[in-house]
């Protein structure tokens, strides 16, 4: 069990979205925290929110998608004991409409930065033996949904990586864990104006339900959580041939979810 009452906690993206409420929910659980994000000022009001709650909270402003700037940040911060791969973004175009920048952008915060994250506070971990690296993947990292190309891509990377590093951790440090969450689309406005086809199996998912759950997979330990539950039937579902597996994500709306996709400008999830 990973306990995070006194626990040093690094929470990425944590100016907004997921990150914020993830912030709040783990410092009132006695938790010290570190909170990454570009935006000084989301940064700053999260802090003071926390400290207003009696937690304690600092923060460091950094481009997670920089390496050096990633690597700088974290000799300043010292060890950790529980890492949150939380940053995100998102473009909600087309694979032909999205510029090769965007894409470029998309990999270094959604994909490449969680390695160096991950290389600025494993190695005192594996010292330790003892460490907890979660990583806030998506539904979109389990399945392909149009103009989410750069998107899932990213994600099913970062699934992937999960899934490598609990493997090397298993037998090279095994009081290290690993998680990783794989939700369907939450209300954070990271994805506004997506919709769902039916809300009962497949519901747009609250953010503050989303962030109790995940922060229980953390405390128990829990190497996978994806919701909604759902979302645990894509595995089954591949082993149906290519055009029944297509079929049914176009009768679930999945293929159609991102047609009326607004967003929102902002860096974090």
């Amino acid at each position: 069990m990973t306990e995070l009452s006194g626990a040093r906690v690094l929470v990425t993206g944590a100016a907004s979205g997921l990150g914020r409420r993830m912030a709040l929910e783990i410092a009132a659980r006695g938790a010290a925290l570190s909170l990454w994000d570009l935006d000084q000022r989301g940064l700053e009001e999260v802090v003071t929110e926390i400290a207003a709650r009696g937690g304690r909270a600092s923060s460091v402003v950094c481009d997670v998608s920089d390496r050096a700037a990633v690597y700088e940040a974290a000799d300043s911060v010292g060890a950790i004991d529980v890492l949150i791969n939380n940053a995100g973004v998102v473009s909600g175009q087309s694979v032909l409409e999205i510029s090769d920048e965007r894409i470029e952008k998309g990999f270094a915060v959604n994909t490449l930065s969680l390695f160096w994250m991950i290389k600025a506070f494993l190695p005192g971990m594996i010292e330790r033996d003892r460490g907890h690296i979660v990583t806030i993947a998506s539904a979109a990292g389990l399945i392909g949904v149009p103009k989410l190309t750069d998107y899932c891509a990213s994600k099913f990377a970062a699934v992937g990586l999960d899934e490598s590093l609990r493997a090397e951790l298993s037998t090279r440090a095994p009081g290290v864990r690993t998680t990783v969450v794989c939700p369907y689309y939450i209300d954070t406005g990271m994805f506004e104006g997506v919709r769902t086809r039916f809300s009962f199996l497949l519901p747009i998912l609250k953010e503050e339900r989303v962030v109790q759950k995940t922060v229980r997979a953390i405390e128990r330990d829990r190497p996978r959580l994806y919701m909604p539950g759902m979302v645990y039937s894509i595995a089954l579902l591949r082993m149906l041939p290519v055009s029944w597996f297509d079929a049914i994500a176009r009768i679930m709306g999945i293929t159609v979810s991102m047609d009326k996709f607004v967003g929102r400008k902002t860096r974090s999830l």
